[in-house]
């Protein structure tokens, strides 16, 4: 019987699954989707009992579409946004919403452990810096805030571990998780009191379940999750890991000469490294999923969610030529527009990776302009953000010879070529996988089921790299003006947005 393993994917919203056999084909796929809760500005919240029926509902779907038997999925994986906050109660059920990636309710508490010189103290073990959406933000401002709540957290999950809880009943953190959360000692691989008592949060170090890699055995299916799945009861659960961790897994990132960047809500720029950088502008340093190694990461909300809200707000309603479709649409109208078009959109809709209360703006809009102008100054921004990261990660290493592109961006061949021409580089895509993050989970599940000694024979086996996009170089001039104009623009902002209210 041939075998296949399942990754599960969860995002701020939509939930993906999908079967991949162990050459790398992706077999059949499903998705679901959560309501996102805002209950204040600033606030972004998921039900958690929602999200796991969601889960089973997604894991069922892929199965019934496939054909496949659950006997046949050698072993399951998961990943899911990192930050937020899943917390589990005392009494066995949730104790209250899941906190997703983009919530700034936090932002405060950050800026406070610079100013009292918490974080400097810290930093060293640290690794990174801290944002307002990591647990450790959120669960000081739970203690401060929500202090009923904070008293009957039992663990503190991410959503990669709050699923696999509910698959295994077996509490884990996982590495390359808990390494971004600001709970944890990066340097020494190690959780330490200390470092929490400083934050003023001591009592979580009883909240974080033993940590565990991201191919390791964390558990097996039990009877409740057979049920609601049905996968067989038994079926082996890998640890997971960081739905970044899982793309750049599934992009074949397994040597240190290689950069990646991940286009979804949040703009991921990563490379790996086999020790922290530290003392740079670089903001994190996490735990890679291959033990050992260690994930050099900047990056922000200032993704291509910044279009899905563009389109429902400008674009719903447009009128489609029949037979075509809205993203083909889109991307013939915006290379309608010259990359001259002094037209800038700051992609700030979810957060800034220029200030903590930064907000998203259309800059140089006259009455001579279209929405479809301000189309392709999204496009423009969104790759401008990136370059804004990745030219941080290219000051502590060698440029590259390719960068390698995931997510939205990459499924546009007119963006593709934004941001090769941005970023003055060629930029690779990957071959016949949709759900990229699902595949790196994947590719986990094979891993701890010892179908593959370990990721880069997984990679070797199961991922394909596309041709790359060469850059026109003759757009250089006009994209190197242009991306100084708009870091203008971001500098002369920061000098206002503290007159913003989250």
């Amino acid at each position: 019987m041939e075998q296949y393993v399942l990754g599960i994917d969860n995002g701020g919203t939509v939930i993906k699954a999908a079967l991949f056999s162990l050459d790398g084909k992706e077999t059949a796929s499903a998705s679901c989707q959560t309501k996102l809760l805002t209950p204040k500005p600033g606030y972004t919240e998921r039900d958690m009992d929602e999200l796991w029926e969601q889960n089973c509902a997604c894991i069922r779907q892929v199965l019934s579409v496939s054909g496949i038997k659950g006997e046949a999925v050698a072993g399951v994986g998961v990943c899911g946004h990192g930050k937020g906050l899943y917390p589990w109660g005392k009494n066995g059920r949730p104790v209250k919403n899941g906190i997703i990636s983009t919530d700034n309710r936090a932002w405060q508490y950050p800026e406070k452990w610079k100013a009292d010189g918490t974080f400097d103290a810290l930093y060293p073990r640290l690794c990174q810096q801290i944002m307002a959406c990591q647990p450790v933000s959120i669960l000081a401002w739970m203690k401060d805030h929500d202090r009923a709540a904070y008293d009957s957290i039992r663990w503190v999950f991410s959503v990669t571990d709050y699923i696999r809880f509910r698959l295994t009943g077996e509490a884990y953190s996982e590495a390359t998780n808990i390494s971004g959360s600001g709970l944890f000692n990066v340097r020494d691989v190690k959780i330490e009191e200390d470092m929490l008592d400083a934050f003023g949060i001591g009592e979580a170090f009883a909240m974080i379940p033993p940590v565990r890699y991201s191919g390791d055995l964390c558990g097996k299916i039990n009877a409740e999750a057979a049920a609601l799945t049905g996968l067989p009861e038994g079926t082996g659960v890998a640890g997971g890991m960081f739905d970044i961790d899982a793309c750049a897994i599934a992009m074949s990132i397994t040597e240190p000469g290689q950069l990646c960047t991940i286009t979804g809500t949040w703009s991921i720029n990563e490379c790996i490294a086999p020790e922290p950088v530290t003392g740079t502008c670089i903001a994190m340093n996490s735990l890679y999923a291959i033990p050992g190694w260690y994930l050099l990461e900047e990056s922000s909300a200032t993704g291509v969610g910044n279009l899905e809200w563009l389109i429902r707000n400008i674009f719903e309603h447009e009128q489609i030529p029949e037979g075509k479709k809205l993203y083909a649409y889109l991307d013939e109208k915006a290379a309608q527009i010259p990359e001259s078009c002094d037209v800038y959109f700051l992609p700030f809709l979810y957060g800034s990776n220029r200030h903590p209360l930064g907000k998203a703006s259309f800059i140089g809009l006259t009455s001579y302009h279209s929405k479809y102008h301000m189309l392709r100054a999204l496009y423009e921004g969104a790759a401008f953000s990136a370059k804004h990261h990745i030219d941080k990660l290219l000051s502590v290493r060698e440029k590259p010879g390719a960068i390698r592109l995931a997510g939205g961006a990459a499924n546009s061949t007119l963006w593709v070529q934004i941001y090769a021409d941005i970023l003055e580089l060629p930029v690779e895509t990957v071959k016949a996988v949709k759900e990229l993050g699902a595949q790196g989970a994947g590719m986990a599940a094979a891993v701890s089921a010892g179908l593959f000694r370990d990721y880069r024979e997984a990679a070797a086996a199961m991922v394909r790299i596309t041709e790359p996009v060469e850059p026109d170089a003759a757009k250089f001039p006009v994209y190197r003006k242009k991306y100084a104009a708009y870091e203008a623009i971001c500098a002369a902002l920061d000098q206002v947005w503290n007159r913003f209210e989250v």
